[in-house]
Order: C-alpha cells, then sequence, then structure tokens
C-alpha cells in the first residue's frame, strides 16, 4: 500500500491556527506485511538515524493498528520524503495524518476523510495545517467538540505557489513562545476583519484583494524577528508582483501565492538576492491524503 500526503502553508497572514491550504510536495510511505520489522527513509531525513528509532510515524501507526486489530504484526516501511522538517510546511501533520491513515488500511479498514481529520486533532490540536493535508485546496476550519468543521475551495492551475525555504529550522512550540500573552481589541477586530477578508478573496476568486487581506497583527512580525532576513523576502516578493506573500506557518518558509505567468520571474528573483535559501516553484495540491490500495 501506498499512502501519500501533501505539504501545507497555513496561518496564510491573519488566518491564525485556522487558514491552511496544500501544495504538491509530498511525503510518500510505502508499507507490507514482513517478517521483521524495519524503516527505511529516502530524502528529508535520510542521514538523521534517530527517526528510525524515534519515528512519530511508527507511534501512531502502532497506536491505531493495535486498537484496531488487537493484535501486532510486522511491516516494512519505506518513507519518501519531500517536506523540509520543522520549515513551516506542515511535515508534522503530513506524518500524523499518513500514520493514522496508513493504520486503518493496514487494518483493511476503510474510513472517511473527515474521520482521519478527527483522529489527527488527538496529535494536532490546531486544525489550520492537518485540514488541507486531508482535503486538499484552500481550507478555512474550525474545531467544536473535537470535530473539525471546514470549507474547502478548489485552487485553480493558473496559480502557483513560491516557497523560499531557509536553511534554518523553526520549531513551533518554541516559536509559540515569542508571541503576545494578549491582544488588544483593536488588533483582534483587524486580524478578524482581514482573515475574513482573505476567505472572501480565495472564495470569490478576487486574487488582487489577497495583498490588502492576508495583512497580519498577531503572530508574523514577532517570529520574523528570529530570521529578519524573512522582512526582505516579502519586500522582493511584493515589489516583484506576488499576490500575497505571508510567513508559512510558523516559518522559516515565505510562502507567496502568485500568477502562473510570473511565477518563474519572481523564483528567479529570490534565488539572485537569496542565494543561501531554497526556492522552489510548486502547483497547489487539490487532492490532499491520497491512498493507493
Amino acid at each position: 500500500m501506498t499512502i501519500s500526503v501533501p505539504a501545507t502553508s497555513a496561518n496564510l497572514g491573519p488566518g491564525f491556527d485556522t487558514l491552511g491550504l496544500a501544495v504538491d510536495l509530498r511525503n510518500r510511505v510505502e508499507f507490507h506485511l514482513s517478517k521483521f520489522f524495519s524503516v527505511s527513509i529516502k530524502g528529508e531525513g535520510e542521514n538523521n538515524p534517530r527517526l528510525k528509532g524515534n519515528n512519530l510515524f511508527i507511534s501512531i501507526f502502532n497506536d491505531h493498528y493495535s486498537r484496531l486489530t488487537k493484535n501486532k504484526q510486522n511491516f516494512k516501511f519505506t518513507f519518501y520524503n519531500q517536506i523540509p522538517m520543522s520549515r513551516g510546511l506542515g511535515s508534522s501533520s503530513a506524518v500524523i495524518v499518513s500514520a493514522i491513515a496508513s493504520a486503518h488500511e493496514a487494518a483493511g479498514i476503510r474510513v472517511s476523510k473527515r474521520r482521519i481529520l478527527n483522529h489527527a486533532l488527538v496529535y494536532e490540536s490546531h486544525p489550520d495545517n492537518i485540514t488541507p493535508a486531508v482535503m486538499g485546496g484552500f481550507n478555512v476550519a474550525t474545531v467544536e467538540k473535537n470535530k473539525v468543521f471546514s470549507q474547502k475551495k478548489h485552487l485553480p492551475d493558473y496559480l502557483k505557489a513560491v516557497v523560499v525555504i531557509p536553511n534554518k529550522q523553526m520549531n513551533t512550540s518554541k516559536s509559540r513562545t515569542v508571541l503576545p500573552k494578549s491582544y488588544s481589541k483593536e488588533n483582534a477586530v483587524y486580524n478578524l476583519s482581514h482573515a475574513a477578508l482573505t476567505v472572501a478573496a480565495f472564495f470569490n476568486e478576487d486574487w488582487e484583494m489577497l495583498k490588502l487581506a492576508a495583512q497580519d497583527r498577531f503572530h508574523q512580525k514577532a517570529r520574523m524577528k528570529t530570521l529578519p532576513e524573512l522582512f526582505s523576502v516579502q519586500k522582493v516578493a511584493y515589489e516583484s508582483g506576488a499576490l500575497m506573500s505571508t510567513l508559512s506557518g510558523s516559518g522559516s518558509t515565505f510562502f507567496s501565492l502568485v500568477y502562473d505567468e510570473d511565477s518563474a520571474m519572481i523564483a528567479n528573483r529570490m534565488k539572485q538576492k537569496f542565494p543561501d535559501f531554497n526556492v522552489k516553484v510548486l502547483n497547489f495540491d487539490n487532492d490532499g491524503l491520497i491512498i493507493e490500495r
């Protein structure tokens, strides 16, 4: 069996812990029954021996598989990882979602994407990354009574993502420590109005509205100060014609939404200005979790 999950970019400026979308950069896991348990990692993380012994995927997989089947089997897992780790592109969400889906498939139990998404809440309490990881596309999501309620918008082919990936990792938990303990009513209303406008712009495909809509007063500046070059990345993106440019999740990746016809030019400018960073032009992913039997 093969399970794959896309990378995600969350928050999208003002939509703190609420908004996210999927891009076509996937982690894939292949597995089958085996006499002996084994783990093989190719791509991101392949040179990190700790991942083979302390693997979040295996822990979640075993929890769900034993609960579903009441027995223990050995599997051979091969991971093909494309999503950079701890860079704000949803690598943890991809692991969580793929582990839950894999356990159900291995147990011969087919469940809906919505069920997998709700199971993922146990390991990731914020729905902004796990929702697009499962559903694909652009998503607005909230949690009520331990369930995710969300709406999805299919993203058109004439849009592309330009992601600038620094060589510095950012831990989500640590990055939250730099955020304010409280927010003024003025800033709360500011973010509420801009998040609402961002959602409306996506669903109405009013892409020119996004530069205004995607402004934020909750988290971006505080997090970007830990890697000040990101302010320059955003400036170059907007000067080059990006429709929106926001910190991806908690960082360190910076995400820009652009027209397809502008994507190569914007990416080249980023490469020239930031030669030490990894720059990618990506399609958007509207599929989310894919299970190949």
